[in-house]
Protein backbone atom coordinates (compact mmCIF):
# COMPACT_ATOMS: atom_id res chain seq x y z
CA UNK A 1 0.00 0.00 0.00
CA UNK A 2 2.68 2.54 1.16
CA UNK A 3 4.72 1.78 -2.20
CA UNK A 4 1.00 2.52 -4.52
CA UNK A 5 0.70 5.61 -2.96
CA UNK A 6 4.24 6.87 -3.05
CA UNK A 7 3.77 5.65 -6.68
CA UNK A 8 1.15 8.13 -6.78
CA UNK A 9 2.50 10.96 -5.12
CA UNK A 10 5.39 10.65 -7.30
CA UNK A 11 3.14 11.59 -10.07
CA UNK A 12 0.87 14.23 -8.27
CA UNK A 13 3.17 15.30 -5.49
CA UNK A 14 1.49 16.91 -2.15
CA UNK A 15 -2.00 16.30 -3.23
CA UNK A 16 -2.66 12.93 -1.85
CA UNK A 17 -4.45 12.33 1.38
CA UNK A 18 -4.01 8.35 2.91
CA UNK A 19 -7.14 7.56 4.17
CA UNK A 20 -7.60 4.57 6.74
CA UNK A 21 -10.27 2.92 8.02
CA UNK A 22 -11.39 -0.78 9.28
CA UNK A 23 -12.96 -3.41 6.82
CA UNK A 24 -16.58 -3.78 6.57
CA UNK A 25 -15.50 -7.60 6.96
CA UNK A 26 -15.63 -7.41 10.91
CA UNK A 27 -19.53 -8.39 9.98
CA UNK A 28 -17.93 -11.48 8.41
CA UNK A 29 -16.08 -12.46 11.44
CA UNK A 30 -18.96 -11.84 13.65
CA UNK A 31 -21.01 -14.21 11.56
CA UNK A 32 -18.38 -16.96 11.43
CA UNK A 33 -18.41 -16.50 14.95
CA UNK A 34 -22.08 -17.77 15.41
CA UNK A 35 -22.27 -14.04 17.35
CA UNK A 36 -25.46 -12.31 16.90
CA UNK A 37 -24.42 -8.46 16.95
CA UNK A 38 -26.20 -6.00 19.66
CA UNK A 39 -28.95 -4.17 18.00
CA UNK A 40 -29.02 -0.69 18.10
CA UNK A 41 -30.79 1.09 20.67
CA UNK A 42 -34.32 1.75 20.07
CA UNK A 43 -34.77 5.78 20.33
CA UNK A 44 -36.61 7.65 17.56
CA UNK A 45 -34.79 10.23 15.39
CA UNK A 46 -34.30 13.71 17.09
CA UNK A 47 -33.06 16.81 15.28
CA UNK A 48 -30.21 18.50 17.59
CA UNK A 49 -29.37 22.11 16.89
CA UNK A 50 -30.40 21.43 13.31
CA UNK A 51 -28.89 18.38 12.47
CA UNK A 52 -31.01 15.01 12.24
CA UNK A 53 -29.69 12.34 13.99
CA UNK A 54 -31.75 9.25 13.53
CA UNK A 55 -31.23 5.63 15.45
CA UNK A 56 -27.98 3.58 14.76
CA UNK A 57 -28.66 1.19 11.88
CA UNK A 58 -27.62 -2.01 13.12
CA UNK A 59 -25.31 -4.12 10.73
CA UNK A 60 -27.04 -7.07 12.24
CA UNK A 61 -30.37 -6.57 9.42
CA UNK A 62 -27.70 -7.36 7.49
CA UNK A 63 -26.33 -10.45 8.09
CA UNK A 64 -29.09 -12.97 6.89
CA UNK A 65 -29.04 -12.39 3.49
CA UNK A 66 -26.68 -14.84 1.30
CA UNK A 67 -26.08 -12.65 -1.19
CA UNK A 68 -23.91 -10.46 1.28
CA UNK A 69 -22.16 -13.98 2.54
CA UNK A 70 -21.01 -14.23 -0.73
CA UNK A 71 -19.95 -11.31 -1.28
CA UNK A 72 -17.39 -11.67 1.80
CA UNK A 73 -16.16 -14.98 1.04
CA UNK A 74 -15.24 -13.57 -3.08
CA UNK A 75 -13.39 -10.63 -1.12
CA UNK A 76 -11.09 -12.50 1.36
CA UNK A 77 -8.77 -15.43 0.57
CA UNK A 78 -10.05 -18.73 2.19
CA UNK A 79 -9.08 -19.45 6.23
CA UNK A 80 -7.74 -15.59 6.20
CA UNK A 81 -7.66 -13.40 9.35
CA UNK A 82 -7.64 -10.21 9.16
CA UNK A 83 -4.57 -8.13 10.94
CA UNK A 84 -4.61 -6.26 13.96
CA UNK A 85 -5.66 -2.46 13.09
CA UNK A 86 -4.19 -0.32 14.96
CA UNK A 87 -0.37 -2.27 14.19
CA UNK A 88 -1.45 -1.83 10.42
CA UNK A 89 -1.77 1.55 11.01
CA UNK A 90 1.84 2.24 13.17
CA UNK A 91 3.33 0.35 10.23
CA UNK A 92 2.38 2.23 7.25
CA UNK A 93 2.68 5.33 9.41
CA UNK A 94 6.22 4.14 10.49
CA UNK A 95 7.22 3.29 6.68
CA UNK A 96 6.15 6.45 5.23
CA UNK A 97 8.07 8.09 7.68
CA UNK A 98 11.43 5.74 7.17
CA UNK A 99 11.08 4.80 10.83
CA UNK A 100 9.95 1.35 10.63
CA UNK A 101 11.72 -1.61 12.29
CA UNK A 102 10.36 -4.93 12.35
CA UNK A 103 9.90 -7.29 15.80
CA UNK A 104 13.61 -8.06 15.62
CA UNK A 105 14.57 -4.07 15.33
CA UNK A 106 15.25 -4.72 11.51
CA UNK A 107 15.04 -1.77 9.32
CA UNK A 108 12.73 -1.55 6.46
CA UNK A 109 12.03 0.70 3.83
CA UNK A 110 9.57 1.36 1.14
CA UNK A 111 10.56 3.06 -2.18
CA UNK A 112 8.77 4.54 -3.53
CA UNK A 113 6.48 5.73 -0.11
CA UNK A 114 9.19 6.74 1.98
CA UNK A 115 9.09 10.37 2.27
CA UNK A 116 6.27 10.95 0.27
CA UNK A 117 4.09 13.81 0.57
CA UNK A 118 1.39 11.86 1.84
CA UNK A 119 -1.42 13.21 4.66
CA UNK A 120 -2.87 9.80 6.89
CA UNK A 121 -6.15 10.22 7.67
CA UNK A 122 -7.99 7.85 10.10
CA UNK A 123 -11.53 7.45 9.16
CA UNK A 124 -14.36 5.75 11.29
CA UNK A 125 -18.48 5.59 11.56
CA UNK A 126 -18.57 4.98 15.36
CA UNK A 127 -16.82 5.54 18.55
CA UNK A 128 -14.93 2.40 18.26
CA UNK A 129 -11.43 1.23 17.59
CA UNK A 130 -10.70 3.93 14.30
CA UNK A 131 -12.03 7.08 16.55
CA UNK A 132 -9.54 6.42 19.50
CA UNK A 133 -6.55 5.39 17.60
CA UNK A 134 -6.93 8.42 15.22
CA UNK A 135 -6.83 10.55 18.62
CA UNK A 136 -4.20 8.19 20.52
CA UNK A 137 -1.94 8.56 17.62
CA UNK A 138 -2.81 12.12 17.18
CA UNK A 139 -3.62 11.95 13.61
CA UNK A 140 -6.77 13.67 12.07
CA UNK A 141 -9.86 12.01 11.91
CA UNK A 142 -13.02 11.96 8.89
CA UNK A 143 -15.85 11.35 10.71
CA UNK A 144 -18.72 9.66 8.69
CA UNK A 145 -22.14 11.57 9.12
CA UNK A 146 -23.43 10.21 5.63
CA UNK A 147 -22.62 6.60 6.01
CA UNK A 148 -23.81 6.36 9.88
CA UNK A 149 -25.31 9.36 10.69
CA UNK A 150 -26.88 7.87 14.14
CA UNK A 151 -23.21 7.69 15.51
CA UNK A 152 -22.05 11.11 14.94
CA UNK A 153 -21.95 12.67 18.08
CA UNK A 154 -20.28 9.69 19.64
CA UNK A 155 -17.43 9.15 16.89
CA UNK A 156 -16.49 13.04 17.13
CA UNK A 157 -16.34 12.68 21.21
CA UNK A 158 -14.80 9.30 21.32
CA UNK A 159 -11.93 10.98 18.85
CA UNK A 160 -11.51 14.01 20.97
CA UNK A 161 -11.03 12.47 24.24
CA UNK A 162 -8.48 9.80 23.21
CA UNK A 163 -6.46 12.72 21.20
CA UNK A 164 -2.68 13.23 22.18
CA UNK A 165 -0.52 15.68 20.66
CA UNK A 166 1.93 14.37 18.29
CA UNK A 167 4.47 15.28 15.20
CA UNK A 168 1.53 15.52 13.24
CA UNK A 169 -0.64 17.44 14.91
CA UNK A 170 -1.26 19.67 18.55
CA UNK A 171 -4.94 19.82 18.97
CA UNK A 172 -7.41 17.28 16.82
CA UNK A 173 -8.51 17.81 13.27
CA UNK A 174 -11.80 16.54 12.15
CA UNK A 175 -13.60 16.25 8.91
CA UNK A 176 -17.02 15.42 8.42
CA UNK A 177 -18.83 13.76 6.07
CA UNK A 178 -22.27 14.73 4.02
CA UNK A 179 -24.11 13.86 1.39
CA UNK A 180 -25.73 16.77 -0.66
CA UNK A 181 -27.83 17.36 -3.54
CA UNK A 182 -28.16 21.45 -4.48
CA UNK A 183 -30.60 22.52 -7.44
CA UNK A 184 -31.74 25.76 -8.62
CA UNK A 185 -34.98 25.16 -6.24
CA UNK A 186 -35.97 22.79 -3.57
CA UNK A 187 -38.44 20.75 -5.78
CA UNK A 188 -35.68 19.89 -7.97
CA UNK A 189 -33.22 18.71 -5.72
CA UNK A 190 -35.72 16.90 -3.93
CA UNK A 191 -36.74 14.79 -7.78
CA UNK A 192 -32.77 14.54 -8.05
CA UNK A 193 -32.12 12.72 -4.47
CA UNK A 194 -35.52 10.83 -4.83
CA UNK A 195 -33.36 7.71 -5.60
CA UNK A 196 -30.99 7.68 -3.21
CA UNK A 197 -32.94 5.31 -1.53
CA UNK A 198 -33.53 2.61 -4.00
CA UNK A 199 -29.35 2.83 -4.37
CA UNK A 200 -28.61 2.82 -0.13
CA UNK A 201 -31.25 0.19 -0.27
CA UNK A 202 -30.10 -2.28 -3.11
CA UNK A 203 -26.71 -1.86 -0.62
CA UNK A 204 -28.34 -2.28 2.46
CA UNK A 205 -30.08 -5.47 1.20
CA UNK A 206 -27.34 -7.52 0.26
CA UNK A 207 -27.38 -6.80 -3.49
CA UNK A 208 -24.53 -4.62 -3.43
CA UNK A 209 -23.96 -1.62 -4.73
CA UNK A 210 -26.67 -0.89 -8.16
CA UNK A 211 -26.62 1.53 -10.94
CA UNK A 212 -28.14 4.44 -9.86
CA UNK A 213 -31.38 5.06 -10.93
CA UNK A 214 -33.24 8.02 -13.24
CA UNK A 215 -35.65 9.80 -10.93
CA UNK A 216 -37.97 10.51 -14.18
CA UNK A 217 -38.79 6.52 -14.21
CA UNK A 218 -38.00 4.66 -11.43
CA UNK A 219 -40.68 3.01 -9.22
CA UNK A 220 -41.07 4.53 -5.66
CA UNK A 221 -39.89 2.68 -2.91
CA UNK A 222 -41.77 0.22 -0.77
CA UNK A 223 -42.83 1.27 2.85
CA UNK A 224 -40.67 -1.72 4.09
CA UNK A 225 -37.75 -0.94 1.98
CA UNK A 226 -38.57 2.88 3.44
CA UNK A 227 -37.68 1.89 6.65
CA UNK A 228 -34.45 -0.02 5.73
CA UNK A 229 -33.07 3.31 4.36
CA UNK A 230 -34.91 5.74 6.59
CA UNK A 231 -31.48 7.45 8.43
CA UNK A 232 -29.86 7.70 5.43
CA UNK A 233 -32.35 9.68 3.05
CA UNK A 234 -33.46 11.84 6.17
CA UNK A 235 -29.69 13.08 6.60
CA UNK A 236 -29.41 14.12 2.98
CA UNK A 237 -29.01 17.83 2.58
CA UNK A 238 -31.10 18.30 -0.43
CA UNK A 239 -32.70 21.79 -1.46
CA UNK A 240 -31.83 25.11 -2.65
CA UNK A 241 -28.23 26.05 -2.16
CA UNK A 242 -29.27 28.88 0.66
CA UNK A 243 -31.11 26.06 2.52
CA UNK A 244 -28.44 23.10 2.45
CA UNK A 245 -25.81 26.01 3.19
CA UNK A 246 -27.55 26.64 6.48
CA UNK A 247 -28.03 22.82 7.37
CA UNK A 248 -24.51 21.84 6.83
CA UNK A 249 -23.60 25.13 9.08
CA UNK A 250 -25.51 23.24 11.73
CA UNK A 251 -23.54 20.23 11.26
CA UNK A 252 -20.58 22.43 11.26
CA UNK A 253 -21.60 23.66 14.40
CA UNK A 254 -22.96 20.60 16.05
CA UNK A 255 -19.45 18.63 15.48
CA UNK A 256 -17.02 21.22 15.86
CA UNK A 257 -15.80 20.22 12.68
CA UNK A 258 -12.74 21.65 10.80
CA UNK A 259 -13.40 20.69 7.41
CA UNK A 260 -16.78 19.12 5.54
CA UNK A 261 -16.67 16.24 3.12
CA UNK A 262 -19.71 16.71 0.32
CA UNK A 263 -20.67 14.15 -1.83
CA UNK A 264 -23.26 14.68 -4.42
CA UNK A 265 -24.95 11.28 -5.98
CA UNK A 266 -27.64 11.82 -8.88
CA UNK A 267 -27.95 9.87 -11.91
CA UNK A 268 -26.65 12.38 -14.57
CA UNK A 269 -23.06 13.89 -14.33
CA UNK A 270 -24.02 17.28 -15.33
CA UNK A 271 -26.80 17.43 -12.10
CA UNK A 272 -23.70 16.36 -9.86
CA UNK A 273 -21.24 18.85 -11.59
CA UNK A 274 -24.64 21.57 -10.93
CA UNK A 275 -25.26 20.25 -7.29
CA UNK A 276 -21.04 21.47 -6.42
CA UNK A 277 -21.51 24.77 -8.37
CA UNK A 278 -24.28 26.07 -6.47
CA UNK A 279 -22.82 25.36 -3.59
CA UNK A 280 -19.70 26.40 -4.12
CA UNK A 281 -21.16 30.02 -5.58
CA UNK A 282 -23.02 30.36 -1.87
CA UNK A 283 -20.23 29.46 -0.13
CA UNK A 284 -18.41 31.91 -2.36
CA UNK A 285 -15.80 29.74 -3.16
CA UNK A 286 -13.16 30.61 -6.13
CA UNK A 287 -13.94 28.95 -9.17
CA UNK A 288 -10.98 26.31 -10.50
CA UNK A 289 -10.21 25.59 -13.95
CA UNK A 290 -8.62 22.76 -15.12
CA UNK A 291 -4.79 22.65 -15.68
Amino acid sequence: MVEAFGTIDALYPGRLDLGLGRSAHRIAEVRSAGVKPVPAPDRPTRVRDGVVIPPPFSPGRLLDTTRLAASFEALQLPGTKPLDYGRQVREIRDLLSGNYRSSEGVALHAVPGEGAEVQLWLFGSSGGESAQLAGRLGLPFAANYHVSPGTIAETVEAYRAAFRPSAVLDRPYLVVSADVVVADDDATATHLASTYGHWVYSIRSGAGAAEYLDPDTAPPLTEQQQRLVHDRVTTQFVGAPNVVAERLSALQQLTGADELVVTSVTYRHEDRLRSHELLASEWGLPQLRAA
